[in-house]
């Protein structure tokens, strides 16, 4: 094991585990580093998601406040002809 590694105990069905393994093997891996890479896969597309998710209320909150400062018609003005 790495540095900063520590071990998990989990149980899974067995053939879970059975298909775990074929499935580590069919990609050169340990189901263990097999676990740990679809982790942080996992948890990298949260994080990409959380981002796009804080830049997406940034630009609405921009957005919003520009709106605040754009000239008010009314209903008339809209419609003149």
């Amino acid at each position: 094991m790495g540095v900063g590694t520590r071990n998990l105990t989990i149980q899974l069905d067995e053939d879970l585990v059975r298909e775990a393994k074929v499935l580590a093997a069919e990609r050169g891996m340990s189901v263990s580093a097999m676990v740990a890479q679809e982790l942080r896969d996992k948890l990298a597309a949260r994080a990409r998601r959380e981002r796009a998710r804080q830049v997406a209320l940034e630009s609405m909150g921009e957005a919003a406040s520009s709106a605040r400062r754009a000239p008010r018609w009314s209903r008339e003005e809209i419609y003149e002809r």
